[in-house]
């Protein structure tokens, strides 16, 4: 994309999804539309896109959020922390690992990276707000051990990262990959939604619990 597009999701919750780095990875924008104050999901890279976005879509953020910490999510975390001068929430501390060597990884697929340490890692029953917006906190191994993911139960709204995609799941082939872990994550903390839930996932187009429910072959 040239540039963020937005959509609604609902009663002033708002998301905009910028690819970014070779990977096609979701950047994804989220404000709150009556107080402009939102945050910066998973900046992997190409930080002046990223930045366009933000002042395209006229919204202050507070914070940086991050699913896990593989580089094509978490590269450009430390560099946008120093733009904006805010804080960075997440993953959970399993990552750290990931998030200590991301520059190392950066190196291997030619994308400019940071190592960096969150100022608070997430767990389990934490929440995170967005503006007026509350997001639970659900850990979600497998893909990567501190893989975390996002729910608004007053929007029936997700962000999950690489946990979950349309049709498919995390890769789970890393050495740190768990392909039961994954699976049993997804059902116990995803399949248990309803199916009027909407997602937003790393890569590509998101989905509804529904749809993956009845059509993903991984968790039929």
């Amino acid at each position: 994309m040239s540039s963020a597009s937005a959509s609604t999701r609902p009663e002033g919750l708002k998301a905009a999804i910028i690819p970014v780095t070779p990977f096609q990875q979701n950047c994804t924008l989220i404000w709150d539309d009556e107080t402009k104050v939102g945050a910066v999901v998973d900046p992997g890279g190409e930080l002046e896109r990223i930045m366009a976005g933000i002042a395209q879509m006229k919204f202050k953020p507070d914070k940086i959020i991050l699913t896990h910490g593989h580089i094509d999510h978490a590269a450009g975390a430390a560099d946008l922390r120093d733009r904006l001068g805010v804080e960075i929430i997440g993953p959970h501390i399993a990552d750290k690992l990931l998030l200590d060597h991301l520059e190392e990884q950066g190196q291997s697929y030619g994308i400019p990276a940071r190592n960096v340490t969150p100022d608070r890692w997430l767990d389990e029953g934490d929440s995170v707000s967005v503006g007026r917006h509350v997001f639970d906190v659900r850990h979600c191994p497998g893909h990567s051990p501190g893989s975390v993911v996002f729910l608004n139960q007053a929007q029936k709204f997700a962000i999950v990262g690489d946990v979950l995609f349309r049709g498919s799941i995390g890769r789970t082939d890393f050495p740190y990959g768990d392909h039961d872990a994954l699976i049993a994550a997804i059902k116990s903390k995803l399949m248990t939604l309803g199916d009027e839930w909407a997602f937003i996932c790393g890569h590509g187009p998101g989905s509804t619990i529904g749809l993956e429910r009845r059509t993903n072959p991984f968790i039929r």
